[in-house]
């Protein structure tokens, strides 16, 4: 069963459902990526039932239990990052693709800038200004987001620092962290378990954890002090990373003016750089 036969099946039967199984229902259907890697008692006690509520909702939906509803739901959500399935959907799609990929793009920074909160926002910059220093953390896809904002911290004068694979392991590049230091990690589809395993390691240091995810469903938002929501959907590729990005360019743009002078001091050294024809041609590349 796939995403869209599982919604379907949800929207079905929800009207025909007594009023319990029907906020059960309604939860499932709003919230399946969520729910697909929750435990039962987390699902539960988010919703005030108990575990056996959850089980004869399973049951009425056709599934056996609990237990198989959830595999139905993680693999309809897995399914979604398969490059092979979404490869023979886009095919499927032939012209409709290109406007797809568009519609999906906006959306993706539509609904980013809607999960974003000006408080959250706030509270990042005043931690950055607290840091140590500031490491940014990501794996595949995901270290693009990392490397964007290292590259900010560094151009703003911050002691940012970048942790992908490399000839070290993520496990060992966290191991001088500590209190006093900021770990910024993105975290896309699908997740890494050494990430997981690296930020769990940084928390009980007693860094400050900052998540970047598509979900607060991801195992790295367990131990986070500060959590942010993109939305990274993609038609063709397992994850996008427009969403996340967009929220990077606004986390460092507002950062960069909460620093005030001491931002202001090192973009004009940056634009020196950016003259300096040892690197750069005469006019041209001094845009940063």
């Amino acid at each position: 069963m796939n995403r869209e036969e599982l919604e379907s099946l949800l929207r079905d039967k929800i009207p025909t459902l007594p009023k319990k199984a029907r906020k059960v229902a309604e939860y499932l259907l709003s919230n399946m990526r969520e729910v697909a890697f929750y435990s039962i008692g987390e699902v539960a006690d988010k919703l005030n039932v108990s575990k056996a509520q959850l089980v004869r909702v399973a049951r009425i939906l056709g599934f056996q239990g609990y237990a198989d509803l959830k595999t139905a739901l993680q693999k309809a959500i897995l399914e979604q990052i398969d490059p092979v399935t979404m490869l023979a959907r886009a095919k499927e799609r032939g012209e409709g693709l290109l406007p797809n990929i568009l519609d999906t793009e906006h959306a993706n920074i539509d609904n980013t800038w809607r999960m974003l909160d000006r408080e959250k926002i706030n509270e990042f910059v005043e931690l950055v200004k607290k840091a140590k220093n500031i490491y940014c953390m990501g794996w595949g896809i995901s270290s693009l987001v990392a490397e964007t904002f290292y590259m900010r911290f560094r151009v703003m004068g911050l002691a940012g620092h970048l942790i992908k694979r490399g000839s070290l392991a993520i496990l060992e590049q966290v191991r001088g962290i500590k209190e006093g230091d900021m770990v910024i990690v993105c975290e896309l589809p699908s997740y890494v378990v050494e990430v997981t395993e690296a930020i769990t390691k940084c928390a009980s240091q007693k860094a400050t954890i900052v998540t970047i995810t598509d979900t607060a469903a991801a195992p790295v938002c367990s131990v986070a002090t500060l959590q942010f929501y993109a939305s990274a959907l993609s038609p063709t590729f397992g994850s996008s990373i427009i969403g996340p990005l967009f929220l990077a360019h606004i986390l460092t743009s507002v950062l960069s003016v909460e620093l005030g002078e001491a931002a202001h001091e090192a973009l004009e050294e940056q634009v020196q750089f950016l003259h300096d024809e040892r690197i750069f041609h005469p006019v041209f590349g001094l845009r940063y």
